[in-house]
């Protein structure tokens, strides 16, 4: 058994937050029924990279899934839908709001099929406010949201962050909504419509930056691979590159000095509190990377690991995938796909002791499992079926 073993996820959602969302609801075990527009399906299918024929952007985004092809814009597959609504327990969409009501399959209407149904929607700015029908990617929400202004090199220009923070951080918010709203649903028998909007997201991860403004009235800006308020927290230049030392309180900051034998450091004025240090940030970069640079990386990773003070290579993709931690959790995992082969995506990163998620099936191909689906939920025959095909 999963933890969400039993629960049906009706998912009309494209491209990263959306998709984001279901797999991982389908990696924790609900059935995730993709539902794609006819011969395009999911935009995301024509991102590159491909192996063959098959997008790896699509396939790491809807593994676990099932897909069947739907056209909203005939009213019959608009029926078809809310028949399979009665049968679902959660449905995700990421259209632009409105755009489901034109279909007549916004929340208050699906709601009226199901009264008990959980149907969660994401988008760019939610569902009310003044930039409601504004459309949003994940730069956009970025930009606005903050967090490129407090991103990239010291005195540098702002810089968009190299994962789409922006879609995934939407993504996760909209499972842990969705997963909320299935607890007060098994409490009370209650379903509710669960509003997400990326920009929302982005301003609640802003984390110190917002408080920093508040309290001091100093506008954040970038300053690198620093933290504004811990020192020495930050990139340091070896011999051969860079290394990360995160010394983040006294005692780690004593330890630090002991192992680079400079225990005057300590009793200097502009060091002697974890303040004084950040005021002097920059000062105590040039003296630290001094002393870091007669030695390579890995020399400096075996002094500070067994001295115990916390430090990291800055590891490229090739090097995260081929880590003994990243293995041994298994967060690379191997997949067949019917049509790509042989294939890795990234592992599953909750693991639970009783119930674990695991990754089972590769994405689908578009529309693999419509008349499986048909026939399941609905109890088509195969001459109903046919017709159903022949129709399209």
């Amino acid at each position: 058994m999963k933890p969400l073993q039993g629960i049906r996820v009706l998912d009309l959602s494209r491209v990263l937050a959306g998709p984001y969302c279901t797999m991982m609801l389908a990696d924790y075990g609900a059935d995730v029924i993709k539902i794609e527009p006819p011969k395009v399906g999911d935009d995301s299918r024509a991102y590159g990279p491909f192996i063959g024929k098959e997008s790896a952007y699509f396939m790491s985004l809807n593994r676990n899934k099932r897909s069947m092809v739907l056209n909203f814009k005939r009213q019959e597959d608009c029926d078809l839908f809310k028949e399979m609504v009665k049968q679902a327990d959660v449905v995700v969409e990421n259209y632009r709001p409105g755009t489901m009501e034109k279909f007549g399959l916004g929340y208050e209407e699906l709601q009226k099929i199901k009264p008990n149904l959980i149907y969660a929607a994401c988008s760019g700015f939610g569902q009310t406010g003044p930039y409601v029908h504004k459309p949003a990617y994940d730069i956009i929400v970025q930009a606005m949201g903050g967090i490129m202004s407090v991103t990239g090199p010291e005195g540098g220009e702002p810089t968009r962050v190299g994962a789409s923070v922006g879609d995934i951080i939407a993504g996760l918010f909209t499972a842990i909504g969705v997963m909320m709203a299935l607890h007060h649903l098994e409490r009370t028998g209650e379903g509710q419509k669960v509003d997400v909007g990326m920009l929302d997201c982005q301003v609640a991860v802003l984390e110190n930056a917002i408080s920093r403004y508040l309290v001091s009235g100093e506008v954040p800006q970038p300053i690198g691979n620093r933290h504004p308020s811990i020192t020495p927290f930050a990139a340091y230049t070896a011999k051969d590159g860079h290394i990360i030392v995160g010394a983040g309180n006294d005692r780690l900051w004593e330890k630090l000095c002991n192992l680079l034998e400079r225990t005057d450091l300590m009793a200097d004025e502009r060091f002697n509190t974890n303040l004084k240090r950040t005021q002097h940030v920059n000062e105590l970069k040039v003296i630290l990377d001094a002393v870091f640079k007669v030695k390579t990386i890995d020399q400096w990773m075996e002094a500070l690991e067994t001295a115990g003070v916390p430090c990291a290579p800055i590891n490229t993709v090739d090097k995260v995938i081929n880590d003994p931690q990243i293995k041994a959790r298994e967060m690379i995992v191997e997949l067949e796909h019917p049509i790509a082969g042989h294939m890795k995506v990234p592992g599953v990163p909750i693991k639970f002791s009783a119930t674990p998620g695991s990754v089972d099936t590769p994405a689908p191909l578009l529309g693999q499992h419509t008349e499986e689906i048909l026939k399941e939920m609905l109890g088509w025959d195969e001459s109903k079926t046919r017709e159903f095909f022949s129709a399209k």
